[in-house]
């Protein structure tokens, strides 16, 4: 069954179908949120550009994410981009006349232990070293701000949490596919059901786009296909760690509010919908499928592995046609069929089991609300890194591609950042912030692979 307040599905009628151009300044290889927000900067400036989509604008991570425009808990390194990606988001949402549903109603880190308390308050010296307004909350502080009137008797109690009340939250599944209609009204060509199979390269400089539907000429190309991009780049010789990992998600009935917000605690993630429930996950839980690549990835991957252990489950078999599957076909030529065109949309099934704990999850924090009702669930395939922040960058030996992918579950709320980056790369201007962090050479060039902090 169709549901008009989740996912974009397969399904859903070609909503994008402008003519393939002979040419343009650059092509961008997937239509998620990164991929929609660089083309929007790059086309402002005047350059011609073209997004390419497999399947369905946002089909994929960008319209199955929780919603969170998240500037709490970010790398360091990430934290300038995601405070201009904020101030980006709001931007855009009055462009679009509030489409993506902006609103800012924090987010909030919740404790049930005195060591995650801890780990929270850690991460205020990054929050005030920008002046971004994160603070502690108390046990009584939680309990104002979080509406649990009722709750006596509940099963799990929070002892305290950290605090951005300038965070903020929308909704992926319509605010990705209303930029792209703000994209396509301000020149950018945005095209459906188009795989771009092969790039066309002499002596080391790319000359044009293979698609489905016919060859652009170009000679730069944008590489935001998510957890497809790691697929494409190393058909070209273009090795970066990339794997994927499974998140299941659910949204719920209209119910009572308990926080406008975004919230998570060590089991349970729960954000405001603007249809009057929530989206509510399994925290940090996720899934891995062991495939190829992760055997290939394996050791750069030891050092977040050790700190995330207890959030992953190991998979031994991908299904058929996932980017790290067995039989994924690796090889192909510009005329032939590829994995992008024998799977639109990368659409794993939610975790057998998992929405059920989430819902007596939710229970147990709001007992007097009890089991909430479950309209819709689903689950979406988070493209990462070893150290769980993305590559934004050229590619040294390739350098007309700019690769922008792995964000690691950061992707919706900082796009407008790394868009903004992105367009500043292809026009060859300063990107107004330190980019040492992005680099592709980071896991070739002997540096030691530093875990971000994760949600």
């Amino acid at each position: 069954m169709e549901n008009p307040s989740g996912p974009v599905q397969l399904s859903q009628p070609v909503r994008f179908s402008d003519t393939l151009p002979e040419a343009a300044d650059v092509v961008v290889i997937g239509g998620g949120v990164i991929g929609v927000f660089s083309a929007l900067y790059m086309a402002r400036p005047g350059l011609r550009v073209v997004v390419c989509e497999k399947g369905r604008i946002a089909c994929e991570q960008s319209s199955r994410n929780w919603g969170w425009i998240r500037q709490h808990g970010r790398d360091r390194a990430e934290l300038p981009i995601m405070m201009e990606a904020t101030r980006l988001w709001e931007e855009a949402d009055k462009d679009l006349g509030g489409k993506a549903g902006f609103k800012r109603e924090g987010v909030c880190y919740l404790a049930s232990s005195e060591a995650k308390l801890k780990s929270r308050e850690n991460w205020l010296e990054i929050a005030r070293d920008h002046q971004l307004d994160t603070r502690m909350l108390s046990k009584g502080e939680v309990d104002e701000l979080i509406d649990r009137a009722g709750a006596n008797g509940s099963a799990h109690e929070w002892i305290g949490g950290s605090y951005t009340a300038s965070d903020a939250r929308a909704e992926p599944w319509q605010a990705i596919p209303a930029l792209a209609e703000l994209a396509q009204s301000e020149g950018v060509t945005v095209i459906e059901h188009c795989a771009a199979r092969l790039l066309d390269i002499e002596g080391g400089a790319i000359k044009a786009v293979i698609t489905e539907q016919g060859t652009i000429r170009c000679e730069q190309v944008v590489l935001a296909a998510g957890a497809w991009s790691g697929v494409f780049a190393k058909r070209h010789g273009v090795n970066i760690p990339q794997l994927s990992v499974r998140s299941t998600v659910c949204q719920t009935a209209p119910m009572p509010e308990v926080f406008s917000g975004n919230a998570a605690d060590e089991q349970l993630a729960f954000r405001r919908r603007n249809d009057g429930g929530y989206s509510l996950a399994g925290g940090a839980n996720h899934d891995l499928y062991i495939g190829p690549d992760a055997f290939r990835h394996f050791f750069k991957y030891l050092p977040v592995a050790a700190e995330h252990l207890k959030d992953t489950s190991f998979k031994f078999s991908a299904p058929k046609g996932f980017p790290d599957s067995w039989t994924l076909k690796r090889n192909w030529q510009g005329d032939e069929e590829t994995p992008f065109e024998r799977m639109r949309v990368l659409n794993p099934e939610p975790k057998k089991g998992q929405v059920e704990t989430i819902r007596e999850n939710f229970a147990k924090r709001f007992p007097h609300l009890g089991k909430p009702e479950i309209k819709h669930a689903w689950a979406g395939m988070i493209d990462t890194m070893p150290d769980v922040v993305p590559i934004v960058d050229r590619v040294p030996d390739l350098p007309g591609m700019i690769i922008a992918t792995g964000m690691s579950g950061h992707g919706f709320g900082i796009g407008p950042g790394f868009g903004k980056i992105i367009a500043a790369i292809a026009q060859n201007k300063p990107t107004g912030h330190d980019m040492t962090r992005f680099r592709f050479s980071r896991f070739t060039d002997g540096s030691k692979i530093e875990p971000g902090p994760s949600i």
